[in-house]
């Protein structure tokens, strides 16, 4: 039989990734830290959350310092090589931002052949727009925030980004200025990645099992965007 889940439950977060995992006042905090303790409660699991720097987070559950990852942890086939994975319980958007004076019905294939279109360059929108969007012409960027000056400047005609990101700059008095957010790329678009889960040893499949419960019962019943309310304006189910 599969061994029950360790007690107390050490979840281990970053803490430097705000609105997700921050530290305050000294304590884990952001939207991460409190869906564990919300999930270790709906599962009556005795919980920790431990704070752990980014770099060797994947090595130190694997030694056992820890049970369990909640850090922004994207699944790819890379890291559920070495760990499990429950289903997504965290997925940002990518969006299009556009001058406030763009009249763009539905950006899609068909609306954005031959507009010029900002993105970081090292992100997954780059190899998205040239696959799904031909006829598109692609400018990269080091970062989002350089295809935004470009976007306010009319350099480009759309950046498109993690809509987290966009919505501060959206939300800053020249983001609320110049811009608008034009549309989204349709959820579940593998180009794009599956989502962020919490990152678990390939052994402890009765812990995965057990947070994948208490998850599907947070988003049944409004407690999972209660929570997420309170950190991120827009739905990441």
């Amino acid at each position: 039989p599969p061994s029950p889940p360790p007690s107390p439950v050490r979840i281990a977060t970053e803490g430097g990734h705000p609105p997700f995992n921050y530290v305050e006042d000294g304590k884990p905090a952001g939207f991460e830290v409190e869906l564990a303790q919300a999930l270790c409660a709906e599962a009556r699991l005795t919980c920790t959350v431990v704070l752990h720097q980014w770099d060797g987070i994947i090595k130190g559950l694997e030694a056992g310092e820890y049970d369990a990852i909640m850090a922004a942890m994207a699944i790819t086939p890379k890291r559920a090589a070495r760990i499990a994975f429950t289903r997504p319980y965290l997925r940002i958007p990518f969006a299009y931002v556009a001058r406030r004076d763009t009249s763009l019905p539905n950006p899609g294939p068909a609306t954005l052949r031959g507009r010029r279109i900002g993105v970081a360059a090292h992100g997954p929108q780059v190899a998205y727009l040239e696959q799904r969007v031909p006829g598109a012409e692609i400018r990269t960027f080091d970062n989002l925030a350089d295809a935004t000056l470009d976007l306010r400047a009319g350099r480009v005609d759309l950046v498109l980004g993690d809509k987290l990101e966009l919505a501060n700059f959206l939300a800053r008095p020249e983001g609320d200025a110049c811009c608008r957010f034009v549309g989204e790329v349709p959820a579940g678009e593998p180009l794009l990645g599956e989502g962020v889960g919490i990152g678990l040893r390939k052994a402890d499949g009765a812990l995965r099992e057990t947070f994948e419960r208490a998850l599907a019962a947070l988003i049944a019943d409004g407690r999972y965007d209660r929570i997420r309310a309170k950190f991120i304006p827009f739905d990441t189910k």
